[in-house]
């Protein structure tokens, strides 16, 4: 790197000076020379204080991620069996989901004969659909995944509009969060645990869905 262009202190361009000229510059000024960007041609350096540049730079990635919004996925369970009132519950937990700004997998079980008949499933999550179009998009149409048929479903842009508008507006009289004007929406989808055992009795009631559900909205699904 025999040459280099150079940055100031101050913010004024020096222009392109050798190696030796930058340095002798930035200790000059009781300073240190750092390369900004690499790529440029010849490479750019500015003449600043090192320790504080690794310190705004921490301050601004940790700035970054606090601004971040996860979007995790959660998921719902339902059986072809399920009567209309529990499912009725089920969207009430799949509205909240989304309404928080996460995705939601809609799976429905077949035991047994079941899925030889998987038309009332269809019902099911095409009526679960209808229900939340107002603030879901339908990222994967009922589809078979083995012995289940699975439904996903994520927040429309306005759900995030209003959960940033809402960190805003709670964090506006905090002076160490300043509002911002735009906030950055990282996706980050978590795994989903995998289905009960195929095994399973064929007794088993929609309260055990219920419960996982609920189970659910207290503890995020993990990787």
């Amino acid at each position: 790197m025999p040459e280099v262009r150079v940055v100031a202190e101050d913010g004024s361009n020096l222009g392109v000076l050798t190696t030796d000229q930058a340095l002798r510059r930035a200790r000059e000024v009781g300073l240190d020379l750092v390369e900004v960007n690499p790529k440029s041609n010849p490479p750019v350096c500015k003449i600043l204080d090192f320790g504080k540049y690794k310190y705004e730079e921490k301050k601004k990635q940790g700035e970054a991620k606090r601004k971040q919004t996860i979007v995790e996925v959660k998921e719902i369970k339902i059986r072809p069996k399920t009567d209309d009132h529990d499912i009725e519950v089920k969207i009430r937990a799949i509205r909240r989901f989304i309404e928080s700004g996460n995705k939601v997998k809609v799976t429905c079980r077949f035991r047994g004969r079941e899925i030889m008949h998987p038309q009332r499933a269809q019902m099911q999550l095409e009526a679960i659909v209808a229900k939340i179009e107002d603030i879901a998009n339908v990222e994967q149409r009922p589809a078979m995944e083995a012995r289940t048929m699975a439904l996903l479903v994520a927040p429309k842009p306005v759900v995030f509009q209003r959960l940033a508008a809402a960190q805003r507006e709670k964090k506006k009289d905090d002076p160490a969060h300043p509002t911002t004007s735009s906030q950055n929406l990282d996706f980050d989808e978590e795994a989903l645990h995998d289905p009960d055992d195929d095994d399973d009795d064929d007794d088993d009631d929609d309260d055990d869905d219920d419960s996982d559900d609920e189970a659910a909205a207290e503890k995020p699904e993990t990787k």
